[in-house]
């Protein structure tokens, strides 16, 4: 009985090896590990507008529309949990996704008005904020780039045969990337102005 209970558990060992099990977990993996590495840039984004928004205030006090719409996004992506189950949600991820991409458009719109502030792109501790700023956001690409990549690697053997096959056994299903959110505004060239008055100092 021993013997058949074990040449049973054998055979089953190495047909799952066959069917993609453990390459299924290991993509599986890499994803989670690569979206583990999105949040913590997104983290560490997050972490340091606090500080640009309290630097540029005091230069930029009548900027307040700008500096609040920063605020509030970051507050909104703060208010959405990133956890590794996000990922198998894709309402949770877009919705995830455009929390980020609109406090992206926040920042950007703040380092805009900060063109207009000599005093302000001379002080140290704005330059040290804003290259850590464009260090974070290169970062974010980098990892984002990771986990597309990574995810791209998953959904390709899930639903390949007959790795397939064995993601409908165990449950894996396809996994949302990043995506563009409106590719028709990205293809528009963006209009510069230098004609703006600068603001009394």
């Amino acid at each position: 009985m021993r013997i058949r209970l074990f040449f049973l558990v054998w055979v089953s060992l190495v047909a799952l090896s066959g069917c993609g099990y453990n390459t299924l977990q290991t993509a599986d993996e890499q994803v989670k590990a690569s979206w583990a590495e999105v949040i913590n840039q997104y983290q560490r984004r997050a972490d340091l507008i606090p500080n640009l928004v309290n630097t540029v205030k005091g230069f930029a006090a009548q900027e307040k529309e700008v500096l609040l719409g920063v605020t509030n996004a970051r507050a909104k992506v703060s208010g959405i949990h990133a956890t590794p189950e996000l990922i198998n949600d894709p309402e949770a991820f877009a919705k995830f996704q455009g929390a980020q991409g609109e406090l992206s458009s926040a920042l950007a719109r703040l380092l805009a008005i900060v063109e207009n502030y000599p005093q302000l792109k001379s002080d140290a501790n704005f330059r040290d904020l804003q290259a850590q700023l464009e260090g974070t956001e290169n970062r974010v690409a980098v990892a984002r780039n990771r986990y597309i990549k990574a995810v791209q690697e998953y959904n390709v053997i899930v639903r390949s045969f007959p790795s397939n096959l064995t993601a409908m056994l165990f449950g894996f299903e396809v996994k949302p990337s990043f995506t563009v959110e409106n590719e028709r505004a990205i293809s528009v060239s963006p209009k510069v102005d230098f004609d703006a008055a600068t603001p009394a100092q």
